[in-house]
């Protein structure tokens, strides 16, 4: 099991975000996993930055292991341009590069003018998205003709000795199903073990499993709880309700009416590593091996002084426990 750095591209600037990768990779992180996004979720946030250029900046000042979390390949974004991008991203990164791919949002996708399609035809996008993907990056002249997406004579010259890793993401048990039959790994961000024995069940027997924690490292508990209610009360809406919405400012008014205690019941926050360390047990017992903790807020050196201090000690004597 591997414990990572999710940064938030919606709360930090492109040179904010190179610097905490940085500082991530001295406190000991094997990876970092980015956002993707063209708006933030609440205007708060108050960041967007384009994922692709700040990934070559990660990429030219650390040895880490870099991924997307995650990518929407169909509609923004051409499949055949995503697929150059993560080809690049992975050389420039030595091969340690994943691609998070997955169905989207409205919010980001809606602003190059082709629609929103409902969600039975946005899983066969990414079906065929990942197919024009995996096709581009096995080098050479490519053409292909689907139901969404047409590439003509492409070719990828700057390719890696092996192709980067397709990673899907899944909220319930059908993209589970999907990301099991033809991703790499797993992404999620809820950590339910139906979606792991459904991506198991599938095909994903092995294959790697990762998951976002929320976190809000503070001195103060209660002044970190309101930092995750001010900057993430779109965590608590339900269903497909975050997929559909188009602008920063709905997402503002649909989440007006959500307590602090229901969009801060899951997040671990405040000085002490208990409730941490419960979070990413409670993720490995679902199934996860790859936990990412999204430190909240704009002190990026100070959680991470925190896991450095206490929160990774406190994860290794546990480990110590279980194997006595």
């Amino acid at each position: 099991m591997q414990i990572g750095f999710w940064i938030s591209s919606e709360e930090h600037g492109p040179r904010e975000i190179v610097r905490a990768a940085q500082r991530a990779e001295q406190a000991g992180f094997p990876y970092v996993q980015l956002s993707d996004h063209f708006h933030p979720w609440i205007d708060r946030q108050g960041q967007s930055p384009f994922v692709w250029s700040v990934i070559g900046g990660i990429a030219a000042t650390t040895k880490l292991t870099v991924g997307t979390g995650v990518t929407c390949p169909t509609i923004r974004i051409h499949p055949a341009v995503v697929a150059q991008a993560a080809a690049t991203s992975s050389v420039m990164l030595d091969g340690h590069f994943f691609l998070g791919v997955g169905t989207g949002e409205n919010l980001n996708e809606h602003v190059v003018g082709r629609g929103w399609p409902p969600l039975e035809t946005r899983r066969e996008m990414l079906e065929e998205a990942i197919e024009v993907l995996r096709l581009l990056f096995r080098g050479g002249e490519r053409s292909f003709r689907g139901t969404y997406f047409t590439v003509e004579d492409a070719r990828l010259y700057t390719l890696g000795e092996t192709p980067p890793p397709i990673y899907v993401a899944a909220g319930g048990p059908k993209m589970a199903q999907v990301a099991g039959r033809i991703g790499d790994g797993l992404i999620s961000s809820a950590p339910n073990r139906e979606t792991v024995a459904k991506f198991e069940g599938a095909g994903g027997a092995g294959k790697p499993r990762y998951i976002e924690v929320q976190v809000c490292w503070g001195r103060d508990a209660a002044t970190a709880r309101r930092l995750v209610h001010e900057l993430w009360p779109t965590g608590a809406l339900g269903g497909q309700l975050a997929q559909e919405i188009r602008r920063p400012a709905d997402f503002e008014a649909a989440a007006e009416p959500i307590t602090m205690e229901k969009s801060t019941k899951d997040a671990p926050v405040g000085p002490d590593p208990e409730p941490y360390v419960k979070a990413i047990q409670k993720c490995v017992d679902a199934g996860f091996d790859h936990v990412g903790l999204h430190q909240v807020g704009p002190d990026q050196d100070g959680f991470l002084d925190f896991w450095e201090r206490e929160l990774r000690p406190a994860l290794d004597r546990q480990e110590a426990a279980v194997r006595r």
